[in-house]
């Protein structure tokens, strides 16, 4: 609807705001236009008393009476020389309800009365005093009728509300043309380049093109532009990365079979006579083995199919049970150099999705695991839980040799945040995804010669959005 739209209220606005000055202005103007009128009407009382003073102050009963109407005013009181003389006179109908000293009188006591005999329906007798013109004695004095004195207010100001109606209309009118020329217009045009670069985003036609001659929607074209151009190279590059993606992902399963059937041969190669062939056998199956693993992760990490969590209340102790008990078998069972601690209160349950949680466990727990295995010493791997009003944490610490600088820098990055010597950098970020999908966020909070510690913090409250 028009007053909804930008030009709409505009158009409202520049008239309230035009006829709010025309009524600031109007105010003032009809003050003035009363005291003209009072002042008239002790003028014109003068020359009226100027006249019966040249007849040695006798006039016959009806002069005087054509005298008065002509001034307008009922009695006439002239102080010449210290004298006060009631020059001309006539009945007065009722009491004198104010007197208007207009020698005296400042602009607010002006626009006061002006209001006061404006708004007032009733016919009043005031007294008017003022200076005689061309020095022509010390004061005069009138009383007259307020009725023809509204009256004449009433006229002019209608007059005065009529020309301000025509200018208000021609100013707001004049103003919308030009808003709606130096703003509405490129507004709608920039609306118009999103909308057309939204169906397209892909198109390098569709940019905006900056031509606004206001500096600040110059400013917010060129800013769309620079977000349009760094969107669309986004997407391309995101389809060529897809691209690539779906090659690499054929390539890993075709060279997955290949390296599959490798493997199988090289396993027969362990019970070779030829102790050369003996020795060489096991390295060969473990490249081999790494790279099937490279394959298998990479064919995984490039599905993107990881389902939402199905959050259900999981009883903590129980899975960190579950994770250890298979870590424990992994290192060797009872023979193996690394002791598995669990400080998991027993009644203690998280909101999670219980298979996802065990896999970010298994991953955290294997990758300290192998570090420590990887020192060929003895360690210790803790998993530790606790809860506030606001989230649970879960620890997972170790007495490894601590992360590399350089693996610490991309740890959450896939292929670049490998934390031990044959890994491929896919496990730390596929658990922070998972830990994501859960509202929480997985953290490295140490690291060191003394081992290495993550916390898993997972949120009891879903937190409103942003802005």
């Amino acid at each position: 609807m028009f007053p909804n739209t930008l030009s709409g209220r505009f158009l409202i606005l520049t008239t309230v705001f035009v006829m709010l000055a025309e009524v600031l202005i109007f105010v003032p103007s009809i003050a003035r236009f009363r005291e003209d009128y009072l002042l008239a009407r002790l003028e014109r009382a003068q020359i009226a008393s100027l006249a019966l003073l040249a007849n040695n102050g006798t006039v016959s009963d009806s002069l005087e009476r054509e005298l008065l109407a002509n001034a307008g005013v009922l009695n006439v009181v002239l102080r010449r020389d210290a004298v006060r003389q009631l020059v001309l006179s006539s009945p007065i109908p009722e009491p004198i309800y104010a007197t208007y000293d207009l020698r005296d009188e400042g602009p607010f006591e002006l626009i006061r009365d002006a209001l006061s005999d404006l708004l007032s329906p009733h016919d009043r007798i005031i007294r008017v005093i003022g200076n005689p013109v061309q020095d022509a004695g010390l004061l005069i004095e009138v009383t007259t009728e307020t009725a023809p004195l509204r009256k004449a207010m009433v006229e002019y100001g209608l007059r005065v509300l009529a020309l301000s109606a025509i200018i208000s209309i021609m100013t707001a009118f004049l103003l919308f043309v030009a808003v709606r020329r130096l703003l509405v217009v490129p507004i709608k045009r920039v609306v118009n380049h999103m909308v057309a670069y939204a169906e397209a985003p892909e198109d390098a036609r569709r940019v905006i093109e900056p031509t606004a001659r206001v500096a600040e929607l110059r400013e917010a074209e060129v800013a769309l532009q620079s977000l349009q151009k760094q969107l669309t190279g986004a997407l391309r590059q995101k389809e060529r990365l897809a691209q690539l993606g779906g090659a690499v992902a054929k390539i890993s399963h075709d060279l997955r079979n290949i390296l599959t059937t490798a493997q199988l041969f090289a396993d027969r190669m362990e019970d070779s006579k030829d102790p050369s062939v003996a020795r060489a056998a096991p390295k060969l199956v473990g490249s081999i083995s790494r790279a099937v693993n490279l394959c298998e992760s990479t064919l995984a990490f490039g599905k993107a199919e990881e389902p939402p969590p199905a959050l259900s209340y999981v009883p903590l102790r129980h899975l960190v049970e579950d994770v250890i008990e298979g870590e424990r078998i992994a290192a060797g069972g009872d023979n193996c150099r690394i002791a598995f601690l669990a400080d998991v209160p027993a009644g203690l349950t998280v909101r999670a999705d219980s298979e996802q949680l065990h896999r970010v466990l298994s991953n955290l727990v294997r990758n300290a695991r192998q570090a420590i295995d990887a020192t060929g010493e003895a360690g210790t791997i803790e998993l530790g839980a606790a809860e506030s009003e606001t989230a649970w944490v879960i620890r997972v610490g170790d007495t490894g040799p601590g992360l590399p600088a350089k693996a610490q820098e991309n740890l959450f990055t896939p292929f670049q945040g490998n934390a031990r010597k044959g890994g491929i950098g896919l496990g730390l970020a596929i658990a922070a995804e998972l830990v994501r999908g859960h509202g929480g966020r997985l953290e490295l909070m140490r690291t060191g010669e003394d081992g290495t510690e993550f916390a898993i913090r997972l949120p009891k409250t879903v937190s409103p959005p942003e802005g």
